[in-house]
């Protein structure tokens, strides 16, 4: 039975019991930053067991794609070592929300695998809690399966619990006896005693029965459910008679891709290692990108990166030099593009992902393994079998090569690798970055007066509404200590019990403006705000002696945060119209709010083109003109990510949270300043987009007058340029495509005659040659336009001897670059033009490398260059005589 037809069988039988099917949710989790990736069937269902959320059925089935490679569900170190586990599989689950229990979910189970998929009733085995008496009995009274083949086991096997507290219950697994031959060689072979191949679970049901609270009581649910879950990989094995899971029709299809693509043979003992880890790690890149997660080297992003890049090395132990993972995706969906339409539809995409990041990942990969191969040539010289975690730290920080992989190269060699003694030398470095970010807190606040203010209450933010108000001094702060008042003209630090300054975070930058009364005046220059939530003014005093508890009146400078209102808003507007240009992948990685400027940083693995820029533009111009109310309210983290609106991924939530919704377009968790209508952006303008690391994006922007002054600047710009061609400015164009034509044909004419004058000078250097056993030896310094040109001569040269070595070298843009030529009847004497290169190149200081009858090299030393030619003709004499 095909897998398909699995899975199909599985969702009708459950319809036909009363189960509404409901389709796969995404691989990240929906409305959940605390979780990483959809690992099981009942996380869409979460708020439900909850009792958080009500649904129009009370029944479900789903075949849901789940991913375990990271958190405390992961399976990534074991994938392709075992028959059985994966980083992405399918979970095929029925769900009762306070319906029907047990008793209907043990005969529904038994009825599916013994009557729809025919398995042998003298075959399966169940397991159930220890303590679970009605389990016991349920299961002998509803399968009649005799009491010796009902396993009890304890709570870590068979009692499940969504967290440490809250809903939970006993759970029973279903195994299938797949013989005396899988036997393991364990004295006591059996369920619960070993973990072997012979005992295959299939099917974990979960009593969803009891309340755990802080205490660790359980008290009885009102309403008891059922979660279960039977993986779909697992299921097929039993099915199509196969001992792995890679020998499924899942799976098995990418292996035999592989094969074709490497002219390699699988095996499925340990040389096919590599093959299960690219097939089981393609699908897992291509479900995982499908679903908006990009490589990145934080959260999610860096689990696909890990994933990703264990696949590219695996390929290239297959002896696979150049990107090849990204074809390998077309099989993925052919295969899975029926349950998942989303994979076909994104398959362009995810190929262009893939390809990038292998293409990234490829140009270190080759000198860190070296380094890694370094390190274990020393260590079995030395008889040790670990690898130092110092070693290790420094590749990953210096190369960027990952810990994983060392250890996967070092455990192919029989070595380990000392895990903790990388953490300890990771932890030294995030306290050496700590301890700098504390000594030089910015703007002078010191960490001293930090530990101090810990007392004093957060700081009332009153400006959404108002720029101007009242506050009382509760901390004054001058050189880096609490003081009780302040009477000179200088820098000071000034904390109000409320204020309409906003300070710095969340992006945007803190207000200035003044704190002033009667007698004294102070220039705010920037406000920040503290993690525990006081807003620190930071300013300059003019005149007037401040005094704690002392009244101060307020004032923000209007226009500029009306300006940074105006840009924040306009982030919002920019992610949005981004998602719609390039998709749902899209999501804000950081951002900046300034009055002159916005900045935004996302996750998008390619450039922007200019047509993609302009939609983006138009979208946002668009929502501009229609002057949509931005509306603002508190509700709870909860319902607003139900409600749709966007949050970012790991940041820590409060259980009440601002929602900035812009008409029916935007709608985002946001603690920053806003303006009431997009009418007041005026216009939207994008002055920049470029890459800021590998899947990640930057674009520059400006609103209003900004938009104003960058159109100012164009025009003025155009208006010299238009002076400097002596055309009007519409014909600017036309005269630059005219002059760039020119400028080709006198390149043309330039290269025609550099290429005459190499000829006469390559003549002249062959005919003046030293000779040695009818060998010529051509050695000198020529003037070379680029690499090209210096090849160029070699080439010339070499064609007008007949057997020789040419070594021709020449300052090229502050360097010096080496060429060297042999002829094939030299290669057979082994006169390598490689290990002439080398040697000349060292002359310089440099290095390189190439071909036996061609290799260039460079270097910096640019006086040596006639000493090391001199060194290269010697060694030339040398081998030919």
């Amino acid at each position: 039975m095909s897998s398909q037809e699995i899975r199909e069988k599985f969702l009708e039988f459950f319809e036909s019991k009363g189960h509404t099917r409901v389709p796969s949710s995404p691989l990240v989790p929906h409305g959940d930053p605390t979780l990483l990736f959809t690992n099981a069937g009942m996380v869409q269902f979460k708020d439900v067991f909850l009792g958080a959320k009500k649904l129009p059925y009370t029944r479900a089935v789903t075949a849901q794609k789940c991913v375990r490679a990271g958190g405390k569900h992961n399976d990534l170190e074991s994938v392709g070592k075992t028959a059985r586990h994966h980083t992405f599989f399918e979970m095929l689950g029925n769900f009762s929300f306070g319906d029907y229990f047990k008793r209907e979910a043990i005969a529904y189970a038994w009825e599916f695998l013994t009557e729809v998929l025919g398995l042998p009733k003298d075959k399966l085995w169940v397991t159930i809690y220890l303590d679970d008496e009605e389990a016991f009995q349920l299961w002998q009274e509803v399968t009649g399966i005799p009491a010796h083949r009902i396993v009890r086991l304890g709570e870590k096997d068979n009692f499940w619990s969504m967290g440490d507290t809250g809903p939970c219950g006993p759970c029973s697994e279903i195994f299938i006896d797949r013989g005396e031959e899988e036997r393991c060689d364990a004295p006591e072979c059996g369920i619960g005693k070993c973990d072997c191949d012979r005992w295959r679970e299939l099917w974990n049901l979960v009593f969803m029965q009891f309340n755990r609270d802080e205490k660790g009581n359980l008290t009885p649910l009102p309403k008891p459910s059922i979660d279960t879950g039977m993986g779909l990989e697992r299921m097929a094995t039993v099915m199509q008679g196969v001992y792995s899971n890679y020998d499924t029709d899942l799976l098995r299809p990418i292996i035999s891709s592989v094969e074709e693509k490497t002219g390699q043979r699988y095996f499925g003992d340990e040389r096919g290692f590599p093959f299960r880890v690219i097939a089981d790690h393609i699908r897992a890149c291509t479900f995982l990108i499908s679903d908006g997660v990009l490589p990145s080297n934080e959260g999610r992003g860096y689990v696909l990166r890990r994933i990703l890049r264990r696949a590219v090395r695996f390929c290239k132990v297959l002896g696979l030099e150049r990107p090849f993972l990204y074809e390998l995706v077309p099989t993925v969906v052919s295969l899975m593009g029926d349950a998942y339409p989303e994979i076909v539809n994104m398959q362009e995409y995810v190929q262009k992902a893939i390809k990038a990041e292998e293409e990234k990942f490829l140009e270190t990969l080759n000198e860190g393994i070296k380094l890694v191969y370094g390190i274990i040539n020393d260590l079995k010289n030395k008889g040790a079998t670990i690898i130092n975690g110092e070693d290790v730290f420094r590749l990953y920080d210096t190369y960027g090569f990952p810990l994983d992989l060392t250890e996967d190269i070092a455990n192919e060699h029989g070595l380990k690798v000392d895990r903790d003694g990388f953490n300890r030398a990771m932890d030294r470095q995030r306290e050496k970055a700590k301890a700098a970010r504390l000594e030089t807190l910015r703007d002078g606040l010191s960490e001293i007066a930090k530990e101090q203010l810990d007392e004093i209450p957060p700081t009332v933010f009153t400006g959404y509404n108002n720029l101007v108000d009242t506050g009382r001094v509760v901390a004054l702060i001058h050189d880096g200590e609490l003081v009780d008042t302040f009477n000179n003209k200088g820098e000071i630090q000034i904390v109000l019990d409320k204020t309409p300054f906003y300070g710095e975070s969340g992006g945007q930058v803190g207000d200035t403006g003044y704190l002033e009364d009667d007698e004294v005046f102070m220039r705010v220059e920037n406000t920040i705000k503290t993690p525990d939530g006081k807003i620190i003014h930071i300013g300059v005093t003019e005149k007037g002696t401040i005094s704690l508890n002392q009244e101060l009146k307020a004032r923000v400078h209007q226009e500029k945060r009306r300006a940074t209102a105006r840009n924040h808003t306009a982030t919002h507007l920019l992610h949005k119209a981004l998602k719609e240009v390039l998709g749902e992948h899209v999501k804000q990685s950081g951002s900046l709010v300034e009055p002159d400027r916005l900045r935004f940083d996302f996750s998008h693995f390619t450039g922007l083109t200019n047509e993609e820029i302009k939609r983006v533009e138009d979208i946002v111009n668009t929502k501009i003109l229609e002057n949509l109310p931005v509306e603002i309210y508190l509700t709870t983290a909860q319902k607003a990510i139900q409600e749709g609106a966007v949050a970012l991924f790991g940041e820590k939530y409060g259980e009440t949270v601002r929602v900035v919704k812009i008409g029916d377009f935007s709608k985002e968790l946001c603690g920053g300043t806003h303006v009431n209508r997009t009418g007041e952006l005026g216009l939207f303008k994008i002055i920049g987009e470029g890459s800021i690391g590998a899947g990640l994006r930057r674009i520059e922007a400006v609103t209003g007058k900004g938009v104003l002054n960058e159109l100012s600047k164009i025009e003025r710009q155009l208006d010299v340029i238009s002076d400097i061609l002596k055309v009007k400015p519409e014909d600017i164009e036309n005269r630059v495509k005219e002059l760039l034509e020119n400028i080709k044909l006198r390149e043309r004419e330039l290269s025609s005659l550099q290429s005459q004058l190499s000829n006469i000078k390559i003549n002249e250097l062959v005919k003046n040659a030293e000779r040695i056993n009818g060998s010529a030896i051509i050695c000198a310094k020529v003037d070379a336009l680029n690499m090209d040109n210096l090849r160029e001569m070699a080439d010339i040269a070499k064609g007008k001897i007949d057997s020789g070595v040419i070594i021709l070298g020449s300052v090229i843009e502050d360097r010096v670059n080496f060429v060297v030529m042999v002829s094939d009847d030299l290669i057979k004497k082994n006169i390598h033009a490689g290990k002439i290169v080398k040697e000349v190149a060292a002359a310089v200081g440099g290095g390189g490398g190439g071909r036996e009858n061609m290799a260039q090299a460079g270097g910096k030393d640019i006086q040596k260059i006639n000493s090391a030619l001199e060194k290269g003709k010697e060694l030339v004499k040398a081998l030919l005589g």
